[in-house]
């Protein structure tokens, strides 16, 4: 039985990955370095045929990262360019994805979102400190945030 792990199988498998979910390619990287028992050249050839064929683009896959945090979780611009560049996604291709979130959708999102937490702490000494964490936490910017906890 042959332990070596067989590139055209993993390349196979990803494929077939891709083609039901968006990934970015240091993701694919990741999981063909830790299934190819970190053979980095081979890794490298099956990102770039990924890429190459069109199942893995970062420009596709950070639009869909943040059209669903902003829209499921409630995230804000700074969450998502910190969580995009974590994963090696580059600035400009960040820069475009962020353009696809509606600002009075994610104003109201936030509003929604600091309501709901603002139950939660009602009497609480730290109310308004505790409501901008929360709100900052969630990648919005402070004076949103502020403008709306004053209104609570």
């Amino acid at each position: 039985m042959n332990s070596d792990p067989d590139p055209k199988k993993i390349l196979e498998r990803y494929e077939r990955q891709c083609a039901r979910m968006e990934y970015c390619s240091s993701d694919i990287r990741r999981k063909a370095l830790k299934a190819l028992g970190g053979d980095a050249d081979a890794a490298e050839k099956i990102v770039a045929s990924l890429v190459k064929d069109g199942f893995v683009d970062d420009r596709r896959y950070a639009g869909a990262f943040v059209r669903e945090k902003s829209a499921l979780q409630g995230w804000g611009e700074a969450k998502l360019r910190f969580m995009l560049a974590g994963k090696g996604i580059s600035r400009d291709v960040i820069a475009d994805a962020l353009t696809e979130i509606d600002a009075e959708k994610a104003s109201a999102r936030l509003e929604k979102l600091l309501q709901a937490k603002a139950r939660t702490l009602e009497g609480d000494p730290a109310f308004r400190l505790k409501l901008l964490k929360f709100g900052l936490s969630r990648g919005y910017d402070y004076d949103d945030v502020d403008r709306l906890v004053r209104t609570l």
